[in-house]
């Protein structure tokens, strides 16, 4: 299957992903406001999403120096890097929460996992929101009247329970369910008994996300001390069983010091439950590199070239158990922003 997006822009895009923030210029005014996401790759930065050649980015944005700058055209906008043109044709995508076209809400900012790779319970506390279930419901009916709305996603922390972060969440979809009975609904949750699996798809959930984040058992114990690696297979597992094929996820980070047959192996396990992982770029910041260099040492910069080979060799393993990137509705496989996509960009 050809994907949707020409192999030079996708080159462009991974190098985009692997680089430093777009700076834009002092006197140019955005559209709308920018994203401050409290969770995700981009968690603790202002970003926005660029859209060019049939996919997209989200970039960390800076009034003073970057290595990219957007420049205002007669006829649209570019990309410069170096002082060249890098991308032309390009426009400001909105973001609707977190996401295009989703309202992709972070239930709760504080967490006791303690993943040395997430900057979401480091974060200042002027970042973070605090909602309560009232607010959220607010924000979801808000965002399901604004134009190019398509889904609801929920991701959460855990701020005291895995137990009671599921109950919550599930709360939440059961009254998005009633109010939007038609909408796609994804969730994210740290869920660590199969009822809770069941409890989600009961309430209305109809894709789920369940990260594994690295299948280098060594990393994992490092970078995730918290967790449970068999838990959250035997999760993925009934997940899959649960919501059927192509409707269950899982992040697996590289750039933690990982082989790339490690990173495949990983697919192919996910694979054959039915999951489809989503291969995620290692992104570090002030708020994540102490930790993950304590505890792993100095990190090489994930390369434009490892994230593009990575994907068109996981598109070779889901094509191969018929599945695909594309059925998918909410979270990061329809946001497109943070990844290389197969089937998609490759």
């Amino acid at each position: 299957m050809e994907a949707k997006v020409s192999p030079s822009i996708a080159r462009k895009k991974a190098e985009l992903l692997a680089g430093g923030a777009v700076k834009i210029q002092k006197d140019f005014r955005l559209p709308f406001l920018p994203s401050r996401s409290t969770a995700g790759p981009g968690a603790g930065s202002t970003a926005v999403v660029l859209s060019f050649g049939n996919t997209r980015a989200k970039k960390p944005i800076t009034r003073g120096e970057g290595e990219f700058e957007l420049v205002p055209r007669e006829t649209g906008m570019s990309i410069l890097r170096g002082g060249e043109v890098f991308i032309n044709d390009v426009t400001l995508l909105p973001t609707i929460y977190h996401a295009p076209h989703q309202a992709f809400i972070n239930i709760d900012s504080e967490c006791t996992m303690d993943c040395k790779f997430c900057a979401t319970p480091r974060l200042e506390g002027d970042l973070t929101k605090n909602l309560t279930d009232q607010k959220i419901l607010a924000m979801i009916s808000d965002a399901s009247k604004r134009e190019g709305f398509r889904s609801v996603s929920f991701t959460s922390g855990v701020q005291k329970t895995p137990a009671l972060t599921v109950r919550r969440m599930a709360h939440l979809v059961s009254a998005t369910r009633k109010m939007l009975p038609q909408s796609p609904i994804g969730v994210e949750p740290y869920a660590t008994r199969p009822d809770e699996i069941q409890s989600l798809k009961d309430a209305g959930a109809d894709e789920i996300k369940l990260n594994i984040e690295s299948f280098d058992r060594d990393i994992f114990e490092k970078v995730c001390p918290s967790r449970d690696f068999d838990l959250i297979m035997h999760m993925i597992i009934h997940a899959s069983e649960v919501f059927g094929k192509n409707r269950v996820s899982s992040n697996i980070i590289f750039g933690l010091g990982e082989s790339d047959e490690n990173v495949l192996e990983g697919s192919r396990v996910l694979a054959n439950t039915g999951a489809v992982a989503t291969l995620r770029a290692l992104r570090t910041n002030q708020y994540n590199v102490p930790e993950l260099e304590r505890v792993l040492g100095p990190l090489a910069p994930v390369t434009a070239e490892r994230m593009l080979r990575l994907a068109a060799e996981e598109k070779k393993i889901l094509q191969s158990h018929g599945l695909t990137t594309l059925s998918f509705k909410t979270m990061c496989h329809a946001c497109l922003s943070c990844d290389i996509v197969p089937f998609w960009d490759v």
